[in-house]
């Protein structure tokens, strides 16, 4: 594994669109006392279910900690790959890497900065050293090449493509003062455009979490397939997201 200099857009790469075929998915054990009620137990038993969902249709790799890691092996199904592999909390969404592709079946990496959605400003922990690490890890543990973003925080839960060139973000999320200050929103423009290799960028004003990621996109919407998203929708009035989601699926 090395990293390359340039960036993916310059090399010809792009993110595919999630629901696109996968070789493998990722998860990452959660065991945060601070995080998760009794001991972590019911969200590993939780984790545990979604990783032999997944399993049935694609393989899967569970990174766990030194500490959980006998435990997790032996609640896991034999085909379900585990590795040892630090981290400060569960969701590899966001702390782990992007993966692009070229149309000539290549695969490489982006390894974003990781703050805990937040950093010092407003994150969610202190440290998250450990989440950082998690992208460069994988991509050496996958033998793929890998880009640096460098000095650009970004969570894989705030961006959604549709593999054809368009991105859809939150200004919520993106523009929050804890992620890029040292940026105008045409800079974080370009870096998305170059490091995920998009033509067109979707500013969406809000997401629907502001309080833990900033408004995420991944809570408001994906698509399905080019040119058609899936949002969430309720007509129940007394629901504390009712105004929010009007707004978004009225626009």
């Amino acid at each position: 594994m090395k990293t390359i200099k340039s960036t993916p857009k310059a090399d010809g790469y792009y993110m595919p669109a999630e629901f696109e075929t996968h070789e493998r998915a990722w998860m990452l054990w959660p065991e945060r006392t601070d995080n998760w009620r009794n001991g972590a137990k019911p969200a590993q038993k939780v984790f545990t279910e979604v990783a032999k969902a997944i399993r049935r249709f694609e393989p899967i790799t569970v990174g766990v900690s030194d500490e959980q890691y006998s435990h997790a092996r032996s609640v896991l199904p034999d085909d379900i790959r585990v590795v040892e592999l630090s981290c400060n909390d569960s969701w590899i969404r966001d702390c782990g890497p992007t993966f692009v592709v070229n149309d000539q079946g290549g695969v490489r990496t982006v390894n974003w900065d990781f703050n805990a959605w937040g950093g010092l400003y407003d994150g969610l922990y202190f440290p998250w050293d450990k989440d950082d690490r998690v992208a460069s890890k994988i991509s050496s543990m996958e033998e793929v090449d890998m880009y640096k973003a460098e000095n650009f925080v970004l969570e894989g839960g705030s961006i959604t493509v549709d593999g054809e060139g368009t991105l859809v973000v939150t200004e919520q999320c993106l523009l929050s003062p804890g992620r890029n200050p040292h940026l105008k929103k045409e800079q974080i423009e370009e870096n998305l455009k170059q490091y995920l290799g998009v033509e067109k960028v979707i500013w969406l004003k809000d997401g629907m979490d502001p309080d833990e990621t900033n408004g995420h996109i991944d809570d408001v919407c994906c698509f399905a397939r080019p040119g058609e998203v899936v949002v969430p929708y309720t007509e129940d009035q007394n629901d504390p997201w009712y105004p929010k989601i009007r707004v978004l699926v009225t626009r």
